[in-house]
């Protein structure tokens, strides 16, 4: 069966309290569009990360709004705004760099959550009965093409609302030669 793959670009989490310091008091995040998991979206503002003199402009929101802040960049991003880089699944900060987000109203400094999102498999339920994962397997998947490779250690994320989606970082996806959207196959269950 054929997986789609997904390129999850930079992009920031936000809690309440950080959206009122950026954007202002009740500010309502604006959709921009829906993404593929159920109820995420991405939103018409961006943000600048800042680490001392380093910086990336435009950085976009995914909503909606968490329990914490969190930051998911690339490798690449990590060395050109000098931060540690970490790969962690999404909502795992503990432990991890920090780094200041600069909106319209104002800065927001984080003490911890700047990740490399470790690359998954979002599956439902419903979905998962065609492979029988476990939630936290790590399963290979395989990608074709003129720089085809296998991807180890992609961490299956078992959950209601989850669509089938295999998601890499932007290096992840250049290093495999995918542009937008991509289609991979279950090589191995580890």
């Amino acid at each position: 069966m054929k997986i789609p793959i997904e390129i999850s670009a930079r992009h920031i989490h936000l809690c309440r309290k950080d959206i009122d310091i950026l954007f202002g008091k009740n500010y309502q995040l604006q959709i921009l569009k829906e993404i593929s998991q159920t109820g995420q979206f991405a939103t018409q503002e961006t943000l600048t990360l800042i680490n001392k003199e380093n910086k990336i402009e435009n950085v976009r929101i995914i909503g909606p709004e968490r329990n914490e802040s969190q930051v998911e960049i690339s490798i690449t991003d990590c060395y050109k705004l000098k931060v540690t880089p970490i790969i962690r699944i999404s909502g795992d900060i503990k432990g991890t760099p920090g780094i200041t987000i600069q909106g319209p109203k104002g800065k927001v400094q984080l003490k911890q959550g700047v990740i490399v999102s470790k690359r998954h498999l979002h599956i439902s339920e419903e979905q998962n009965k065609k492979f029988n994962f476990k939630n936290n397997q790590t399963i290979s998947i395989k990608v074709k093409g003129e720089r085809g490779l296998i991807f180890d250690n992609v961490v299956v994320r078992l959950g209601q609302g989850n669509n089938l989606s295999f998601q890499i970082d932007t290096d992840e996806a250049n290093s495999a030669g995918i542009i937008g959207k991509g289609e991979g196959e279950i090589f191995r269950l580890d």
